[in-house]
């Protein structure tokens, strides 16, 4: 699972009010390279919630990411080099995200999230 897919995920646990973003635990991550398409990563800046994708890649050890972004770093190559790295191709194979407010752990296996609720939590 890419953190571009982790950004978009949430905890929908009825009642769940701040489920958003889930933490993340790992087991196993892998490096995949991909090509580094300038204009996808332009394109998705402003749908990705910053502060969220920055928090996870740390949490799997990408520490170059700024904590803050102005949209005139996207013409910069070697800050595009970064965070195309972290979306694109670090995966997460195994681990869990977790829910902010409840705990409750979803599995990751093979880089597919489990986001099935129980259902007693729908």
């Amino acid at each position: 699972m890419r953190l571009l897919t982790h950004n978009m995920l949430a905890c929908n646990i009825k009642g769940v009010t701040k489920g958003f973003p889930l933490g993340i635990e790992h087991t196993r991550l892998e490096t995949k390279e991909s090509e580094l398409n300038a204009d996808f990563l332009r394109h998705i800046f402003p749908k990705l919630d910053w502060k969220a994708f920055h928090e996870a890649a740390q949490s799997v050890g990408v520490n170059n990411i700024p904590d803050q972004v102005e949209p005139v770093m996207l013409d910069d190559d070697e800050f595009l080099r970064k965070f195309h790295h972290a979306l694109l191709e670090v995966h997460l194979e195994e681990g869990a995200l977790i829910c902010p407010e409840t705990g409750r752990r979803f599995p990751v296996t093979k880089g597919v999230p489990n986001m099935l609720l129980n259902e007693d939590e729908v």
